[in-house]
């Protein structure tokens, strides 16, 4: 019941049913048009105070604040923002691979050791093992391992739980992009190319590596037939 209220709250406002700065109804209104109790109803507004989405303030009541003050990293916010605009989610997925993988690749080439670098060869292995099988479910899960390994590799702890924040929006990105014919095959090689640069140690080419990952997947989610997931 929890879950369910916060989902119906969050969802109205990343869908800007109430727009920055709107107060929401009365509680009394609100419990009763949604059918929970005002206890109930509290309890998920506290949520999303947590959340950033909202904001409780004496007299003025419980607003809206502007987006620039929501925990975009949170996963229930990228859940409901990628039901919302998955378009939007792409770009800003895109954006901020750009911004942090390839460094992230560059400083794995330099520290990721004898384990970080092990750890990536099996994400890929499982990688590799995947892409072999029917449908894509078991490969994006093993995907979405590599980059995490990629970003632990690093040996700096705020990307590594950068990682974790944002799996489901590299889930949604990694959804559209292996749409394509040919998209999974193709993806094994440039990830080989950063798991040889980290082993070697070679920082640049750690970085071009990653660099090419993201501009492959920006061109295959660019033809891809359709932007919504589906659960394939």
């Amino acid at each position: 019941m929890h879950q369910r209220v916060v989902d119906e709250l969050g969802r109205r406002v990343v869908s800007g049913a109430w727009q920055p700065g709107q107060a929401l109804p009365v509680e009394e209104a609100l419990a009763g048009e949604i059918g929970v109790s005002r206890g109930v109803l509290r309890e998920a507004v506290k949520t999303l105070v947590a959340k950033g989405l909202l904001r409780v303030r004496p007299r003025t009541g419980t607003r809206v604040p502007p987006p620039e003050h929501w925990n975009h990293l949170d996963r229930d916010v990228l859940r409901w923002k990628q039901a919302e605009d998955p378009g939007a989610l792409l770009r800003d997925t895109g954006e901020l691979r750009r911004i942090v993988e390839p460094e992230a690749a560059r400083l794995a080439a330099g520290r990721a050791g004898p384990e970080g670098t092990r750890t990536l060869y099996e994400a890929l292995a499982a990688m590799e093992a995947a892409a072999a099988k029917p449908g894509r479910g078991e490969y994006i899960e093993a995907d979405l391992a590599f980059h995490r390994a990629l970003l632990n590799a690093s040996g700096n702890r705020l990307l590594g739980s950068l990682g974790r924040a944002v799996d489901i929006a590299l889930e949604h990105s990694f959804l559209i992009g292996t749409r394509t014919p040919g998209a999974v095959e193709a993806s094994l090689a440039p990830h080989r190319a950063i798991v040889d640069a980290v082993a070697a140690g070679d920082p640049a080419a750690a970085a071009a590596a990653a660099l090419a990952i993201i501009e492959t997947a920006e061109r295959e989610i660019a033809r891809s037939p359709g932007l919504p997931p589906d659960p394939g």
